[in-house]
């Protein structure tokens, strides 16, 4: 009988799933040394060596519910765009979209201990695991936003899973909403209006465009009212609803929203990779590490 302290062991020291440690060691009677040689001959313990490779590639990807009433948005990383490619790879993505929709996990550490729906013998996280190891390369599930409402939950996918838009509207038709979710992927709006800009970024930008005003000549008190005008461009730039429309700039979001008789109450907007540092390494050395084991 194969105990769980030996399954656990196996885990940690392969980083395969629990089922393929259980599955290794029933095979092969408990003997740890077989048991990891199988698990590396079938491609699963490679899964433990790839974890510290930065993963800054993948796709960002949103699921809509049948009734419309739930949407998500998650971003999953891989090491290169071309696995990013990979259907398998795309597959479970869209997967994990529909695995928060409907099992509403708190965070990506909840998300990664709940029962698959995919697979409902594994955990997500063994999921993650295998796919890692049969597809070859490191891989993360980053993050992720879901929104549950009454009102509509309308998505936009933008270059193949490089941006991916999740808007909540009231009183919105779903041509509308489509084009505030191109809107939100093309301007790449901050927040949703000036209310929700903190503080602390508005007193930092009002410092910046007073010694901007200072460098340009004007005394102080000119500078302070050149920089009440100028605060507004800011504002335009970062918040949804005061951005010019792309589709017809002489009109800003907020004013065409209003006069359809609808209304933005939140947008989440993920580009794939952002913030995330990305390793750079000499070629050269790169294939010298390889030859050198």
């Amino acid at each position: 009988m194969i105990s769980a302290s030996q399954v656990k062991e196996l885990r940690e020291k392969t980083g395969a799933g629990m089922m393929d440690c259980k599955k290794v060691l029933t095979e092969t009677d408990g003997d740890f040394e077989k048991a990891i040689e199988l698990l590396r001959e079938r491609g699963i313990a490679k899964a433990a060596k790839k974890s510290d490779r930065i993963a800054a590639e993948g796709i960002v990807t949103t699921y809509i519910s049948e009734d419309g009433k739930v949407g998500t948005v998650v971003e999953v990383n891989a090491e290169t765009d071309f696995v990013a490619k990979n259907e398998e790879f795309k597959s479970f993505v869209a997967d994990i979209a529909k695995q928060v929709a409907e099992k509403n996990p708190a965070n990506v550490e909840e998300l990664l201990d709940q029962t698959s729906i995919a697979e409902p013998d594994k955990k997500v996280s063994e999921v993650l695991t295998n796919k890692i190891a049969t597809i070859g390369e490191n891989m993360s599930i980053r993050r992720f936003e879901r929104f549950e409402t009454a009102n509509l939950v309308e998505s936009y996918i933008h270059g193949d899973g490089k941006i991916a838009v999740l808007v909540e509207m009231e009183n919105a038709a779903q041509e509308l909403a489509k084009d505030i979710c191109m809107q939100i992927a093309a301007a790449k709006p901050e927040y949703l209006d000036r209310e929700a800009v903190p503080a602390e970024r508005v007193e930092k930008e009002m410092e910046i465009l007073k010694v901007q005003a200072m460098n340009e000549g004007k005394p102080a008190e000119i500078a302070e009212k050149i920089v009440t005008g100028r605060i507004g461009k800011f504002y335009g730039e970062i918040c949804l609803i005061e951005q010019e429309f792309v589709k017809d700039p002489d009109v800003k979001v907020g004013k065409l929203v209003e006069s359809k008789g609808a209304k933005i109450v939140r947008f989440a907007r993920f580009e794939k990779g952002e913030g995330i540092e990305k390793k750079e390494e000499n070629f050269a050395e790169e294939v010298a590490k390889q030859i050198n084991g």
